[in-house]
């Protein structure tokens, strides 16, 4: 049983550092385009919290796994079920907002927010999804101590992250009369 839960963690952490490594270049590739559509960016200051908190949570998790300090539960399956479900989440959010999503937060001076797919009932369903699988990808694995810790720590993290996308939506949409754009 123990070689089943050391595989499927080593399945697990591939899938999440494959996800993150492909959600940069695609970060990267959109941001480009929004700079050349005049885009700004906002909370250059808080986003290393981010690049700290995604980068310490695999090798957190793994302390805790891997070194015993972790025993799957039988209710393993709901774990991942919650976990897939945070991953269909995200996909949505990220194909909702189109060219517009990044890891960081930029905004098209005068361009309306996205109203459709999730962002029709949630304003932030991408910071639900994180919420969600720093929950769930531990406790799949029992490794309750990182969930705990990591919820928390992306709790404050996105407690300075909100009001300053907040922020830059309601700056951006301040423009719409001063500078038209087209949306993506």
């Amino acid at each position: 049983m123990q070689r089943m839960v050391v595989l499927a963690f080593f399945v697990y952490i591939a899938v999440i550092s494959l996800e993150r490594f492909v959600e940069l270049l695609v970060s990267r590739a959109h941001v480009r385009r929004l700079a050349a559509r005049g885009a700004v960016e906002f909370g250059v200051e808080h986003f290393p919290i981010f690049v700290v908190l995604h980068a310490a949570f695999p090798l957190a998790l793994a302390w805790e796994v891997l070194g015993g300090h972790a025993h799957a539960p039988h209710a393993w399956p709901l774990w991942l079920a919650a976990w897939l479900l945070a991953q269909g989440l995200r996909a949505w959010a990220m194909a909702s907002l189109g060219a517009f999503w990044n890891v960081r937060v930029w905004v098209v001076p005068g361009v309306t927010p996205v109203a459709r797919g999730p962002y029709r009932w949630l304003r932030h369903p991408n910071y639900l999804a994180v919420a969600l699988e720093f929950l769930a990808g531990p406790m799949m694995f029992g490794a309750w101590r990182t969930a705990v810790v990591f919820s928390v720590l992306n709790a404050v993290a996105l407690a300075i992250r909100i009001p300053v996308e907040q922020r830059a939506l309601a700056w951006a949409a301040a423009r719409r009369d001063v500078t038209p754009a087209s949306t993506p």
